[in-house]
């Protein structure tokens, strides 16, 4: 994939089983995907009720499309629109910058996703 660099130019970590947008685990951002799934973010209660809210229910399965629902501690790339979206309310879940991609760069700043960085991913 040609985008299959993280944040800081090194190759892309997986981020989540084999789940998220490509179903690949990894926070690939392919041209068919309008929405730059490509925070890896680790969920948290918090943003889970509001992303649903919001009306993208992660929590609910979905059997019929392979979705397993997601729980506080699951991996999952997330549109970064949404993330910052969450960050300017104060609910933005932690990062994994490893297997964050760089197009997260065109909508957040790096030195914003390193303030919500986990230390140990």
């Amino acid at each position: 994939m040609a985008n299959a660099k993280n944040v800081y130019g090194k190759a892309l970590q997986l981020c989540c089983g084999n789940t998220g947008f490509t179903r690949e685990g990894f926070c690939y951002v392919p041209v068919s995907d309008k929405g730059n799934h490509s925070v890896c973010a680790i969920m948290d209660d918090t943003f889970l009720v509001l992303s649903a809210r919001k009306g993208n229910d992660l929590i609910t399965p979905r059997p019929e499309l392979q979705f397993p629902g997601l729980k506080a501690g699951d991996r999952w790339c997330l549109c970064a629109n949404r993330w910052l979206e969450a960050q300017r309310i104060g609910v933005a879940p932690k990062v994994n910058l490893s297997a964050t991609n760089i197009r997260a760069l065109d909508v957040v700043p790096l030195s914003l996703l390193e303030q919500y960085a986990v230390t140990s991913a």
